[in-house]
């Protein structure tokens, strides 16, 4: 049995209003995002159906996903859903779809997502630069991220 690292802060309420950047990678790391641009997009965009929720930018390249989303619940709202519940219904959704149109492997994305709570402006204005120039920016250390960005 793999043993897999939970990546999540301990004792943090993913319910919270906030920003929140993601990177999802494809299965293997296999150059396929781009393949199901259209599908993945529209499943993306989707995903603010669900009140509270905004996409505020992302950039898929040929085999990852960066997004940042937005939860922004109104005062008062008791069912609110944490973060991992719409990584969960876009990755089901996307791969269900993909596979309807010709993928055939068992797995469509990694099992795993990597997130980071934005904590400021000074520091999504960084994350959205990250995001539009990741195939040539060098990658970020997030703990000096948050060190340098305090407001």
């Amino acid at each position: 049995m793999k043993f897999r690292k939970n990546i999540r802060l301990k004792n943090y309420d993913y319910n919270t209003n906030g920003y929140y950047f993601v990177t999802i990678c494809c299965s293997g790391r296999a150059k396929l995002c781009l393949n199901f641009k259209d599908i993945i997009e529209r499943h993306l965009k989707n995903l603010e159906r669900y009140e509270g929720v905004k996409l505020d930018y992302y950039k898929l390249v040929s085999n990852h996903l960066h997004f940042i989303l937005i939860l922004d619940y109104p005062l008062g709202k008791a069912n609110a859903l944490p973060l991992h519940h719409y990584i969960q219904d876009f990755k089901s959704k996307t791969t269900l779809e993909i596979k309807k149109n010709g993928f055939v492997n068992e797995r469509f994305w990694q099992p795993n997502y990597y997130e980071h709570i934005i904590r400021n402006e000074k520091a999504l204005d960084k994350i959205r630069k990250y995001v539009e120039y990741n195939s040539i920016v060098e990658k970020l250390d997030w703990n000096k991220l948050d060190k340098d960005c305090l407001c």
